[in-house]
């Protein structure tokens, strides 16, 4: 099925405006055999990180990247992860946990993120990836803070059962092949219980080809502020690369972030919802390469087309149009557009009636640029943490909960 045309005048290309002049060059990263033009990951986002949703994100930092040495040798763009997908759902042969796990033809590392607290289960589902060339590389939740997950054991709680978290991770590891697995996790379950440092050399030994941190605790879910000094000391712990995840909401902050901690590359989650182009920014600043103003409602208008005409293609248009209704409002924000035009593109029923009101808008709007480095998406407060029984009483204990692998994908 062919792309839908954008049918925004004057916003063909989809291209961002010219750049203004800074830029900060750093290494590429190797995962594998793989080296990446710049040190830069999407996150795996559930409901989010799509087949659509990479391909979006990972056009802007390849257009960014077009015709510059970063991509020499076909080095591919940053790596962009699937949603999480739970193991035991994949090894059971769950009829959406598979579409999950499908990749566009373009996707030169194709990356999907395994859940589980089962280290049998994640031992096949590891078998099953490698054995059917279902994904490049392996990356590990130990980061998701939803109570449905954590209450489980999974997530963000195993970490604190450092047998059980070794017997994961080197289960996934040694049925990987040549594969390789990585792991993210946060720093704790609160300030009174941190993982991170000895997760992180337990991860190391293991075999993980990186660990990457979000530097909050389960308790803050996404409130407060990421601990950057967490993260240079887990880089400082290990020798293993290391990256930042937490409160990237502009390329400077991925700059910031890797100054201060010494970091080897940055994980992107919320910043990028409702702007895919972030990825354009942090190619360019990560490569030496200008970086561009942020856009014009006009242009913001044609990604959003183009963000639905990828929909369309992967998913057909009725999934398409419910898919890119919990995009509008990241997509809108700062800019002057009527409440009942916010309403009716949320409640979107096909590709004809999104063209109509995106045409009816007020497009020659410049990006509010009062609103760069604000929080997107999940801005929870701290909360009670759902923990299996007596979960916190031996941190050796390497059982698994009852009923850990709940045959589910997302969180």
């Amino acid at each position: 099925m062919a792309l839908v045309p954008s049918v925004i005048e004057g916003a063909e290309t989809s291209r961002l405006p010219e750049s203004s002049p800074t830029a900060t060059a750093r290494p590429p990263l190797t995962l594998g055999k793989h080296v990446l033009a710049v040190p830069v990951v999407l996150a795996p986002m559930a409901g989010i990180t799509n087949l659509a949703y990479r391909s979006l994100c990972r056009s802007f930092a390849e257009e960014a990247l077009l015709g510059s040495e970063a991509l020499v040798g076909g080095r591919p763009p940053g790596l962009f992860v699937s949603e999480m997908v739970t193991a035991r759902a994949l090894v059971e042969g769950d009829d959406k946990t598979r579409r999950m796990v499908a990749f566009a033809p373009t996707e030169s590392v194709r990356s999907v993120q395994l859940y589980g607290v089962d280290p049998s289960t994640l031992a096949r589902a590891a078998a099953m990836v490698r054995d059917e060339d279902l994904a490049d590389h392996i990356d590990l939740n130990f980061g998701c803070p939803v109570p449905k997950v954590t209450r489980k054991g999974g997530g963000s709680a195993l970490p604190y059962k450092r047998r059980l978290f070794a017997r994961v991770v080197q289960a996934v590891v040694e049925n990987a092949g040549e594969l390789p697995v990585t792991v993210k996790m946060r720093k704790g379950l609160d300030d009174d219980h941190l993982t991170y440092l000895d997760a992180g050399r337990i991860a190391q030994d293991s075999g993980a080809a990186w660990v990457a941190l979000h530097a909050r605790t389960t308790l803050q879910y996404y409130s407060g502020h990421a601990d950057l000094a967490a993260i240079e000391a887990l880089k400082q712990a290990l020798t293993i690369p290391v990256l930042g995840n937490g409160d990237i909401w502009e390329a400077s902050d991925a700059v910031a972030m890797m100054d201060r901690t010494g970091c080897d590359g940055v994980v992107v989650g919320r910043g990028c919802l409702g702007r895919p182009w972030l990825f354009a920014d942090l190619a360019a600043v990560f490569s030496g390469a200008p970086t561009r103003p942020a856009p014009e409602l006009r242009v913001v208008a044609d990604v959003m087309r183009r963000h639905l005409a990828l929909l369309f293609e992967a998913f057909g248009e009725y999934t398409a149009c419910r898919e890119i209704r919990k995009h509008v409002a990241w997509y809108l924000k700062g800019f002057s557009v009527a409440s009942a035009t916010r309403l009716a593109l949320a409640h979107v029923n096909s590709l004809e009636e999104f063209d109509v009101l995106l045409a009816g808008m007020h497009l020659d709007q410049p990006f509010n640029t009062s609103i760069l480095g604000s929080p997107r998406g999940r801005t929870n407060s701290a909360k009670r943490i759902a923990l299996p029984e007596n979960w916190l009483d031996d941190p050796d204990d390497d059982s698994v909960p009852f009923g850990a692998d709940v045959m589910h994908s997302g969180g």
